[in-house]
C-alpha cells in the first residue's frame, strides 16, 4: 500500500495564530482515513513548529520517501480564510516533486475546490489531483485508483490528461460523520497549545459540518452547498475523552462554523459535558441570535466548561449587516455580548473593515461600536473577498491585491473609493489602539481571579502580534504592567505550565 506524508505548510497568520497553536484537523481526519485503508501516513505540521522551513519539508519529504504528499488550504481553526495558505500549501507541493518527481502531489480544501482550473494553468503548481468537496471517502478511493491507473471513476477529485482539465462530479456528503476517526496519534502534540491562562495542551474538533447561513464574505455555505449536518453527542463526548485521556488535552477549540444550530441536539451535547465532568475547556464560535435564543441555558455553557466564546458581530451598523447578508443586527450583537458575560464567558467579537464605502467617519463608527458593545476582546478583520465568495464579483472592480497569501483578514485587499490601502492599514492599527487604550482601565479594575488573569494574558499575548504587525505605523498600544504569576517571554512552542 501507499507510504503517504501529509504535510501543513509553513505559514503564519497574524490575528489567527496569535494566542494559540492547534492541531490540523482535516490533516488528522485524511490521515484517518488513509490507515484505515491500510495506508501508511505521517502528518508534518510546519504551519506549527516554531521556525520551520520548507527546508524542513525537504528533509521530511527525503528522509520518509513517500509516495503520495498531500497538503490542504486550511488553516487549523477555520475553512473559512483558507485562501491565504494556498501559496505555501503548493510550494510544499513543490518541494516534494524537486525531491521525486515520481511522487504523487495531492491539494484539497476550499479555495482548490473551486480554483483548480487557475491552480492547473499555472505549470509551476506541480500538482497531480485536487481533492473537490468533502475528502475522506474521496482520498481512500483517489488511492486505489492510482494503482490501477485510472482515476475517471473517482467522485470529488479534478486532475490534467492530455493537456486538458477533467473534473468528476461532486460526491454526497458524508452521511455519519461519527465514523470518521481523526489519526490524533500521529501528531506531535507538544506543539499544541493555549498561550493564554490558565494555559495548556491545544486541540480543535468539529461537531458538526457546514453552514446554511448566507453570509457574503464567507466560503462556508459555498464548500458546504447549504448543507449543514451534525454529529451525535455521544459520539463527540468519546472522541473528547480521547483527547483529554490519552493526549492530555487541557483546551478544546470547537472549529464547526455553526455548532448550535440545532437547539436540542446542541442542548443534549451541553448536558452531557456537564455530567462527565471532563477536565478540559471549550472555546467556541456561534450567531448571537443562538446566543439570545440559549438564554435559559446559557448556565449550562458555563457548567459544560465553555469559557470563550467568539461572536461574528462583523458590521458597526445595520445598514452593513444588510449589505454583508449577515441576518443580524447591532442590537443582537450588543445583547448577546452581554447574556455571555452575565454568565461568566469570555466574549471575543469581531467588527470588519476595509470594505469599499469605508471612510474615516466610518472607522471611527466601528470604533464606537466596538466600544459600545463591549467584548472582552475585540478584533478588526479586513474585508476579504475570497475568490468563490459573492462579495469577490460584488467588489471586483476595487480588488487591488491578488496575491493569495495576503487573503488572511489582517491586509488590505479592497481599496475603498475615499481611502487608500495604506490609510486602510493605518485604520486597522488605529482600531486596536484605540479599542484597547479604553479596555484597558477596566480590566485593571476588575478584581484578581479568572477573568483577569484571562485577559491580561490575552492582552499580552495581542500586543506581542500588534507590535510585530503594526510597528512600522508608530502607534503603540497601551502599556501593561506585568502581573505576578505571569510567565515572561515564554517562547512559541514551549508547553505551558
Amino acid at each position: 500500500m501507499s507510504r503517504i506524508l501529509f504535510i501543513g505548510p509553513p505559514y503564519l497568520c497574524w490575528g489567527v495564530q496569535v494566542i494559540g497553536t492547534w492541531p490540523p484537523l482535516q490533516l488528522a481526519y485524511l490521515a484517518g482515513v488513509a490507515e484505515k485503508a491500510g495506508h501508511e501516513a505521517r502528518i508534518y505540521d510546519a504551519m506549527n513548529k516554531s521556525g520551520a522551513t520548507f527546508d524542513d519539508v525537504r528533509a521530511q519529504v527525503s528522509s520518509y520517501r513517500p509516495d503520495v504528499v498531500v497538503s490542504l488550504d486550511y488553516l487549523p481553526v477555520t475553512g473559512a480564510i483558507s485562501t491565504a495558505t494556498v501559496p505555501a500549501a503548493l510550494q510544499a507541493l513543490r518541494v516534494a516533486k524537486e525531491v521525486d518527481p515520481k511522487i504523487v502531489t495531492v491539494i484539497g480544501g476550499p479555495h482548490p475546490t473551486f480554483m483548480f482550473r487557475e491552480i492547473f494553468a499555472d505549470p509551476s503548481n506541480l500538482v497531480d489531483f485536487v481533492l473537490c468537496g468533502e475528502m475522506e471517502e474521496t482520498f481512500p478511493e483517489l488511492l486505489a485508483a492510482l494503482r490501477s491507473g485510472d482515476p475517471s471513476g473517482v467522485q470529488g477529485i479534478a486532475y490534467q490528461r492530455d493537456g486538458r482539465v477533467v473534473a468528476t462530479p461532486l460526491r454526497p456528503h458524508i452521511a455519519d460523520l461519527g465514523a470518521l476517526r481523526p489519526a490524533w496519534h500521529l501528531l506531535d502534540w507538544g506543539d499544541y497549545h493555549y498561550n493564554i491562562e490558565p494555559w495548556g495542551r491545544m486541540a480543535s474538533m468539529l461537531t458538526s459540518r457546514g453552514c446554511m447561513m448566507g453570509c457574503s464574505f464567507c466560503s462556508h455555505r459555498q464548500f458546504w452547498r447549504g448543507d449543514w449536518r451534525a454529529r451525535d453527542p455521544q459520539n463527540v463526548i468519546e472522541e473528547m475523552h480521547q483527547l483529554v485521556d490519552v493526549h492530555g488535552v487541557e483546551f478544546i477549540t470547537l472549529i464547526d462554523p455553526y455548532p448550535t444550530n440545532d437547539p436540542v441536539r446542541w442542548e443534549r451535547l451541553l448536558d452531557l459535558l456537564i455530567a462527565e465532568k471532563m477536565d478540559v475547556q471549550l472555546l467556541m464560535e456561534t450567531r448571537v441570535e443562538d446566543i439570545i435564543r440559549d438564554e435559559a441555558i446559557l448556565p449550562k455553557y458555563r457548567d459544560a466548561g465553555v469559557i470563550h466564546l467568539y461572536l461574528g458581530a462583523e458590521g458597526s451598523t445595520d445598514e452593513m449587516l444588510v449589505t454583508l447578508n449577515k441576518g443580524t443586527s447591532v442590537s443582537q450583537n450588543k445583547r448577546a455580548v452581554d447574556l455571555a458575560r452575565e454568565h461568566g464567558i469570555m466574549t471575543e467579537a469581531s467588527f470588519m473593515i476595509g470594505g469599499p464605502t469605508e471612510t474615516w467617519k466610518s472607522i471611527e463608527g466601528t470604533i464606537t461600536e466596538a466600544i459600545r458593545v463591549n467584548p472582552d476582546i475585540a478584533v478588526f478583520p479586513v474585508l476579504t473577498p475570497m475568490p468563490f465568495t459573492p462579495i469577490h464579483a460584488q467588489f471586483k472592480d476595487r480588488i487591488r491585491v491578488t496575491d493569495w497569501s495576503k487573503y488572511n483578514l489582517a491586509t488590505p485587499i479592497v481599496e475603498p473609493y475615499d481611502m487608500t490601502l495604506e490609510e486602510v492599514m493605518v485604520a486597522l492599527g488605529k482600531c486596536y489602539m484605540t479599542f484597547y487604550a479604553k479596555k484597558m482601565p477596566e480590566v485593571m479594575q476588575l478584581p484578581d481571579g479568572f477573568k483577569r488573569r484571562y485577559m491580561m494574558s490575552a492582552f499580552q499575548e495581542m500586543m506581542k502580534g500588534y507590535r510585530e504587525h503594526f510597528s512600522f505605523l508608530g502607534m503603540k498600544m497601551p502599556k501593561m504592567e506585568h502581573q505576578p504569576g505571569m510567565p515572561h517571554g515564554m517562547p512559541h512552542g514551549t508547553p505551558h505550565p
